[in-house]
């Protein structure tokens, strides 16, 4: 197999771009957008989906649980049938809060700003790749955003992810994270106690996402080399940024929480493939394990595998000087016992209550304190996992690397980033050879 070499357009100039959006919302007479998009207290609540996957249609029937004055009113994906599937089960569950006609269903690359231009709050869960661009576009136009993890799959994109919080703040909008762990309850009250210090100081951290491969899209013969990765997109890196970004993501940034947001100083992982092959598996590792050391010393051990028949897990375990913590559980063993015996919530359903709440109250909420971040971790542990190589947190966080062309120019007409091989596999990249920064 041949390794492959990312492009890597200009980095973008995140000063230029905040400077020319507060000019924006100065123009505006410092009419705060968060009652423009929506008087508070009053009115329907209008949302729209960009992408109708599973992930996005749970996150617009969570946030009508929010009430009866919250409506879907526009949705967009690129496949018509994803779409309709999408729009009937949405109609079933949530019944007249669905209020999408075919005037509102639209299909296509411009769709997201079709649903921008309807929508109070747009929720943004669609391929990877295109969650910057899509959620810069919403708060640009004075919409509250929800935006799915990761929310980037490479540097290029966690810089312009950045920059789209700090404008959020700025045009007093909400902007709410997919790394839903942090509005759980029962997680709530073990990071007290953690943070508290029943368990001493933090000196070591197992983070696992293991489980089989997610969503398997079969190649359609109707469709296009490049159309076929658009529908299988999580198992194409231009696309996704691979597994742990994308799923591990959720531990990290529970690992970050619990570190009161202290970033890692550096990384190395191991990685590969070893059980799925195939074209339907595009070029993604099948497991990885990166491990993250900190300034204290501490480190992170995390590890994520997506292999047919195999130990799954996806629970957290935390060392300290006093006891040890089983995340998962809510439970602390040691000098000191502790477990949280009080009801769990929902915290899908919680997060998007806290963004409808921020909408009709005025009061935005945002996410950029960790989100960002928390996907950062992700993108190194991926860097060192490709590349084989100890990759510091300032080299991964400051590089000028993308996958794939820019999401601007990424649609059906173009040549397809990575190609099977007669074997029907795709080229992967090669740890100690692949070179990234």
């Amino acid at each position: 197999m041949t390794p492959q070499n990312p492009s890597a357009p200009r980095r973008a100039n995140r000063r230029d771009f905040l400077k020319a959006s507060a000019a924006g919302a100065a123009a505006l007479g410092g009419l705060s957008l968060a009652r423009s998009a929506h008087a508070a207290g009053t009115g329907t609540i209008k949302i729209g989906m960009v992408g109708c996957g599973g992930r996005c249609s749970g996150a617009a029937s969570q946030a009508m649980q929010a009430g009866p004055d919250v409506k879907l009113v526009a949705m967009c994906d690129l496949f018509d049938g994803r779409l309709r599937a999408g729009l009937a089960a949405l109609k079933k569950e949530r019944g007249d809060q669905v209020a999408v006609d075919d005037a509102h269903s639209f299909v296509g690359f411009d769709g997201y700003q079709k649903v921008i231009d309807s929508a109070d709050v747009v929720l943004i869960a669609c391929a990877s790749k295109f969650h910057p661009m899509y959620a810069e576009a919403a708060i640009k136009a004075g919409k509250h955003v929800f935006v799915e993890k990761p929310h980037a799959i490479d540097p290029v994109g966690a810089r312009r992810m950045d920059a789209v919080c700090e404008l959020a703040k700025q045009k007093n909008l909400s902007i709410l994270s997919g790394l839903q762990s942090r509005f759980d309850n029962g997680w709530q009250e073990t990071v007290k106690r953690i943070h508290d210090g029943i368990m001493g100081n933090v000196v070591a951290m197992q983070s696992m996402f293991l489980r089989g491969p997610y969503r398997l899209v079969e190649r359609d013969p109707k469709l296009t080399e490049i159309q076929y990765q658009f529908s299988n997109w999580y198992h194409f890196r231009w696309l996704s940024g691979d597994d742990v970004p994308q799923s591990l993501v959720h531990n990290v940034d529970r690992m970050s929480w619990i570190m009161k947001e202290e970033m890692p100083a550096w990384a190395f992982g191991l990685a590969g493939r070893s059980a799925s092959f195939g074209d339907v598996y595009g070029d993604m590792f099948d497991h990885h394990t990166a491990v993250y050391e900190y300034k204290s010393g501490a480190r992170l051990y995390a590890l994520c595998r997506t292999e047919v028949g195999c130990y799954d897990n996806s629970g957290d375990v935390i060392m300290g000087t006093k006891g040890q913590c089983d995340l998962l559980k809510c439970e602390i063993r040691g000098e000191t016992n502790w477990k949280f015996e009080g009801q769990r919530n929902d915290p899908y359903v919680a997060e998007q209550k806290a963004l409808i709440d921020s909408v009709r109250d005025g009061k935005p909420i945002n996410s950029g304190y960790h989100m960002v971040n928390s996907t950062r971790i992700g993108i190194l542990g991926q860097i060192a996992c490709y590349t084989g190589k100890d990759t510091t947190w300032e080299a991964a966080r400051d590089a000028e690397l993308s996958y794939g062309p820019a999401p601007e120019a990424s649609n059906f007409e173009i040549e397809p980033p990575t190609k099977p091989g007669p074997d029907g596999n795709y080229p992967l990249l090669m740890p100690g050879v692949t070179k990234l920064l």
